[in-house]
């Protein structure tokens, strides 16, 4: 059974930081691409950071460049999002997902197989 466990939501004031963990189990971790989404309130699911297993490539949201940093450890079958700096308008639920997209398809939610259940992202002003 695949399952990805997302972790380390919380409150932070706005300019404020929180890592977020998504540890993987029943996947041939290095198989996959790893995904951050995140879903407010109202607003679509957005993919905000990913990971390639195999090739170590990335992908950032234009509106996390420079705040954000995505990282895998592969003995822990964990990736991580480092979130600096952030804005109140990035309070949401954060999901990893799991998927094998091609590279033109890695913000598509919908190219994801497995997802976690999310964390809370809560930003104060």
């Amino acid at each position: 059974e695949v399952q990805l466990q997302a972790s380390g939501g919380g409150l932070v004031q706005a300019g404020g930081s929180l890592r977020l963990s998504c540890a993987a189990s029943g996947l041939t971790f290095d198989d996959y691409t790893i995904g951050w989404f995140r879903q407010a309130p109202g607003k679509e699911r957005e993919a905000v950071s990913c990971i390639s297993r195999s090739d170590g490539s990335t992908y950032y949201a234009d509106s996390v460049k420079g705040r954000f940093t995505v990282s895998s450890d592969n003995a822990k079958n964990t990736v991580y999002l480092q979130m600096n700096n952030l804005k109140s308008e990035e309070a949401a639920v954060y999901y990893c997902a799991a998927g094998r997209p091609i590279q033109s398809s890695t913000r598509d939610p919908n190219r994801y197989n497995y997802w976690g259940q999310g964390t809370l992202v809560t930003v104060s002003s």
